[in-house]
């Protein structure tokens, strides 16, 4: 995925800054739809739209903090399956 270089602030800023990754946005998204038992080409699907919309989200903004990609995460997984994303906001997955 092409994506815009953007910083994501660690929560609680005591972990230096990273590039956002949307390929470990994927990861998490798949994992938590996989350990719901949704079938692996859904959860796939699923992690695309997702990460695609948290991507169009995060626009030209240079900074971000994790806590605003989790939530927003999963607001967007929300429409695709409400269950693994309440999951992945309260970050119960294990992964």
């Amino acid at each position: 995925m092409d994506t815009p270089r953007i910083n994501i602030v660690k929560a609680g800023g005591k972990r230096p800054s990273e590039e956002f990754d949307p390929e470990k946005l994927h990861r998490s998204i798949v994992a938590t739809c996989l350990s719901l038992r949704t079938p692996e080409g859904q959860s796939e699907e699923i992690a695309r739209s997702v990460c695609l919309e948290v991507i169009r989200w995060c626009g030209n903004r240079p900074e971000i903090t994790s806590a605003d990609i989790r939530r927003i995460g999963a607001e967007v997984f929300a429409k695709y399956h409400p269950e693994a994303a309440y999951l992945y906001k309260q970050e119960l997955t294990v992964l």
